[in-house]
């Protein structure tokens, strides 16, 4: 497609929505007006994510629409049973979610398919939890999660409250791909689809049912009852989906002391008080940590807009508050509750952790230390679900905790992504119970590394935006796929995975095997001293992604060899 093409055809467009229009004529820049149709937003086997705003490159109601045509002939394919089981649609805090939650219902209601949509802003988790609670047939949330202010996203689910397997995306993204003209695409009325039952309006009743669920999760009631006035929480939702239920939920369990950043309690599209609403970022804790100093919290909080990641802030020594990082977050969650479960005898012998290939291995060192199986993963959360689908069908294993090194974690689940509601519940109950023994969370930590080594943990990433980034990314892929580094900061590379061919390379030992994980476009490098690094394109951002993973016997050790490896990494990159 040439991109003049596609603009003409939107520009001559009769009956373009207004405020479209008048964006696009008010474009003057070519190198913008080719950025938004030299290409359509990409459909991918989780959604889709772009900057907000005219174009086939960005979100609006025609790509959205587009996007919902796709998934709701994939729908009608599955039957009759299946259009009345319906979809249910759950919508953020972002610029337009509403709008593209109801554009979505009208598209699909068009094929007669049955829809619920939430009748306000609604977490990524409870339209996980509502799919599988209203025995729907598939799920959608408007979220472009912890982007920026101008983006905005579709993200769509099956029938277990997951994101769809790799077979049923693929078939769903052909699907929105053989959509032609996405300006012609017919649409409901949304009093007509009222009127005739196809669209129904939901809320308060999944909401109880789902924190219900949330709440059941707690290990130690009576120690909550004994600590619900001495751990003081402090909480944001950062303008975002989470207050009331993170509210809720951890007043549901017992807990009395949580204030909520109050410049932040409100959902605000612009993300007002920050510069990105991301958890993962020292900056999304500003106003928190004012607010702890001020009421000597314990821990901090802040869901992403979603409210499927969670980032905690916790109080040392110094009496300063220190992030922890996704990775230290997961091996706290794991200790608590294989610790807690075992003293309780509900600790099954086949209870195993899941994680991700690029999430820290102290995790998995604590699940062996007590006889527990961790297993691997592709990054993204769709692959642990799958893990847990088919534990459920096999028996091999019973689930105990997924998660990953971006802030995402699963607990209980009745829900299959993330959960930052059900996330903050048990990290705040792990705190108190701390607390009562005298230690702190960062005092857990630290008692972890000593037992278990000290594990450290690093992110780089290149943002490429447009077409050249596009060839930017693909070109650094090809260069390590071709040249791949046989030795770095002094160590040798003994490992290489592909996980695109689904090859693993012993480079010493001139000899390889199968990776049994779908294929993704990956690649993992592991060094001598367990060191590793892997290196990703990001499925959702004009992004390359590097992760690096050190253990040494101690912090400095770490954060020395973790030096060095990135920038080694880094320097072949942009060589």
């Amino acid at each position: 497609m040439q991109w003049q093409d596609a603009y003409k055809r939107w520009k001559n467009f009769s009956g373009l929505d207004e405020t479209l229009q008048t964006q696009l004529e008010n474009i003057e820049d070519e190198t913008d007006l080719e950025d938004r149709f030299y290409k359509h937003l990409e459909f991918g086997t989780g959604g889709m994510r772009g900057i907000i705003g005219p174009g086939t490159n960005r979100m609006n109601i025609y790509t959205v629409r587009k996007a919902a045509e796709g998934l709701a002939r994939y729908i009608e394919e599955q039957g009759e049973a299946a259009k009345q089981r319906g979809v249910v649609i759950a919508y953020d805090s972002r610029h337009q979610s509403k709008t593209f939650a109801l554009e979505s219902a009208k598209t699909i209601g068009q094929h007669g398919i049955q829809t619920y949509v939430f009748e306000s802003l609604r977490t990524t988790p409870e339209l996980s939890f509502a799919v599988r609670y209203l025995h729907a047939c598939s799920g959608i949330v408007i979220t472009a999660s912890h982007n920026p202010a101008p983006y905005n996203g579709f993200k769509v689910y099956g029938e277990d409250g997951a994101q769809f397997a790799s077979e049923d995306a693929e078939v769903i993204v052909d699907k929105v791909n053989s959509v032609e003209n996405e300006l012609e695409i017919s649409v409901a009325g949304q009093q007509a689809l009222l009127d005739e039952g196809l669209l129904t309006m939901i809320g308060e009743k999944v909401d109880k049912a789902y924190l219900e669920k949330v709440a059941s999760l707690s290990l130690q009631p009576e120690m909550i009852h004994d600590m619900a006035n001495e751990l003081r929480i402090v909480y944001t939702p950062l303008h975002g989906t989470g207050n009331r239920p993170v509210q809720e939920g951890l007043a549901k369990i017992g807990l009395k002391q949580v204030e909520v950043v109050k410049e932040q309690e409100q959902p605000d599209p612009d993300f007002s008080t920050v510069k990105q609403p991301n958890p993962e970022e020292d900056a999304a804790f500003e106003l928190a940590i004012q607010y702890g100093e001020k009421n000597q919290a314990d821990i901090l909080l802040a869901t992403d807009p979603d409210t499927d990641r969670v980032g905690v802030a916790v109080r040392n020594k110094t009496g300063t508050y220190e992030l922890l990082n996704g990775n230290q977050i997961g091996a706290l969650l794991v200790h608590y509750l294989i610790n807690e479960k075992e003293k309780r005898n509900e600790l099954a012998d086949n209870a195993v952790v899941l994680k991700t290939i690029v999430t820290s291995e102290l995790g998995s060192e604590i699940a062996r230390a007590h006889g527990l199986t961790s297993i691997d993963t592709l990054t993204g959360f769709k692959y642990i679900s799958e893990k847990i689908k088919e534990f459920e069908t096999t028996g091999a294993y019973e689930f105990l905790i997924g998660y990953e090194e971006s802030y995402g974690y699963l607990i209980g689940d009745f829900v299959r992504d993330k959960d930052a509601v059900q996330t903050c519940l048990l990290i705040a109950e792990a705190a108190a119970h701390h607390k009562k023994n005298g230690m702190s969370l960062k005092d857990v930590l630290d008692r972890l590394y000593d037992t278990y080594g000290f594990y450290q943990e690093g992110l780089e990433s290149l943002t490429l935006e447009g077409r050249a980034g596009v060839e930017t990314i693909a070109a650094i892929m090809d260069d390590f796929r071709t040249n791949p580094p046989t030795r770095l900061a002094e160590k040798d590379v003994l490992v290489s995975e592909d996980y695109a061919s689904s090859k693993r390379k012993f480079i010493w030992e001139d000899r390889e095997e199968t990776i049994e994980l779908p294929t993704s476009n990956v690649l993992k490098y592991k060094l001598n001293d367990g060191a590793w690094f892997c290196i990703r394109p990001s499925g959702t951002e004009p992004k390359i992604k590097f992760y690096f993973g050190v253990k040494e016997a101690t912090k400095e050790g770490s954060s020395h060899t973790l030096h060095n490896l990135k920038q080694a990494v880094m320097a072949k990159v942009k060589a």
